[in-house]
C-alpha cells in the first residue's frame, strides 16, 4: 500500500508499505516514494512486486516494478497522489518550480506542529533529548503543547502519570510511553538547560524555512540579536554570507506573521538566548583572506566545527552550498 507523511514544512511525502524483506542486514517494511512525479514515473499499483535498494546503504527506496511477477489483483489501479492532506484534509498546493505538494494549514495541521516541536528540541537546536517523539504526541493530545514555546510552561503535576501505547512505524511493534517521576524530572531539567543554548541554535530551532544550521550561524554572527534580524530589510539580509534571495524572502515572510512574532516573544520571556555571544575569534594568519570556501565530506584531523574555526581564523569565509558567491 501507500501512506503519506506530512513534514514540519507541510511537505507531503508518499511512503510505500511493503511486505517485510531482509535487505543489507535489516528488515525493511517501508520505502520512500519521494513525490508525485516519482509515483507517476514508476507507474506503481497497490499489490505490485517492486525492486528495493538502500540509497547510500541507509534509506530504502523503490527503483522499479518487477514486471515478471504479475499483480495478484485482477484489476490493479495505478497509485494516484492524494489531493487533500491526510492529516487535516486541507487541499494540497504545489508551488511553482517545486516538486513537493504542501499542506498550507501550517497552524492547525497536527503533524506540522509536531514536526516543528521535534525540530526545535533536536540536538543541533535546543537539545532537549529527554523529550522523545512519543512524549511530544502525548503532550499535544492532552492539550499541553501547541507550539515549542509551550514547553517552557510545562509543570511537574501536568505531566506526571500521562501515558499512551505508541506504535513504532519502522518495526510495527507497540510500546507503552509513560511519564513517571524520573522521566518528568529529566524533561524539566532538559527544558531548563535549553535556556543556555546560544542564539544561533535558537535561531535554527525556530524553524524558518530554508534557514539551516550554517545559515543560522551566519545570521547570528551578522545581526547579533533577534530584534536586529526581525527588523532587517531585504538588502541587509542579502549582505549576509550564504544568504540568497530565496532565504532572505523566507526570513522576511516569517517575521511578517503576527503569530510568529508572538512565538518569539514567548521564547524571549521564557529566558532563551536572543543575543549572540561576543566571542573573540582567534587569528592565526591571513592565508585564506579574500577566499570564499566550501567543503564536503569528512576530514581525518578536524570536526566540522574545528574546520570552520580554522578557515575563519585564517581569514576565509565559509559557505554551505555552491552559488555565485563561491
Amino acid at each position: 500500500g501507500v501512506t503519506y507523511q506530512v513534514g514540519r514544512t507541510g511537505a507531503v511525502t508518499p511512503v510505500a508499505e511493503l511486505k517485510p524483506v531482509e535487505l543489507s542486514m535489516t528488515t525493511v517494511r517501508r520505502a520512500t516514494l519521494h513525490n508525485a512525479d516519482e509515483i507517476e514515473r514508476l507507474g506503481i499499483s497497490v499489490g505490485d512486486y517492486v525492486f528495493v535498494e538502500k540509497a547510500g546503504e541507509i534509506i530504502p527506496k523503490i527503483t522499479g516494478v518487477d514486471a515478471s511477477k504479475p499483480n495478484p489483483d485482477l484489476f490493479p489501479s495505478k497509485v494516484a497522489f492524494v489531493k487533500n492532506c491526510p492529516a487535516c484534509d486541507t487541499e494540497l498546493v504545489r508551488n511553482d518550480g517545486e516538486v513537493a505538494f504542501y499542506c498550507p494549514n501550517e497552524k492547525g495541521c497536527p503533524p506540522q506542529i509536531k514536526g516543528r516541536i521535534e525540530h526545535f528540541i533536536q540536538r543541533k537546536a535546543l537539545d532537549i533529548d529527554s523529550l522523545g517523539e512519543g512524549k511530544i504526541e502525548i503532550l499535544m493530545e492532552n492539550g499541553f503543547l501547541n507550539d515549542a514555546s509551550d514547553l517552557y510552561a510545562l509543570t511537574f503535576d501536568e505531566m506526571l502519570g500521562l501515558e499512551k501505547v505508541h506504535l513504532d512505524e519502522d518495526t510495527g511493534k507497540a510500546r507503552k510511553v509513560s511519564f513517571k517521576e524520573k522521566t518528568v524530572e529529566n524533561i524539566l531539567k532538559g527544558i531548563e538547560a535549553s535556556k543556555a543554548q546560544p542564539f544561533e541554535k535558537v535561531l535554527f530551532g525556530i524553524g524558518i524555512r530554508f534557514v539551516g544550521q550554517t545559515t543560522a550561524e551566519k545570521l547570528a554572527q551578522y545581526f547579533k540579536n533577534m530584534d536586529a534580524l526581525k527588523n532587517a530589510t531585504l538588502e541587509q539580509l542579502l549582505q549576509v554570507p550564504d544568504v540568497g534571495e530565496k532565504v532572505a524572502l523566507s526570513i522576511l515572510e516569517y517575521f511578517k506573521e503576527e503569530e510568529n512574532q508572538v512565538f518569539i516573544a514567548k521564547l524571549t520571556s521564557a529566558g532563551l538566548q536572543m543575543k549572540a555571544e561576543n566571542n573573540v575569534k582567534e587569528v592565526e594568519g591571513n592565508g585564506l583572506e579574500g577566499m570564499i570556501l566550501l567543503y564536503t565530506g569528512t576530514f581525518k584531523n578536524y570536526s566540522r566545527v574545528e574546520i570552520e574555526a580554522k578557515i575563519e581564523s585564517n581569514g576565509g569565509k565559509l559557505v554551505s552550498g555552491v552559488s555565485k558567491k563561491l
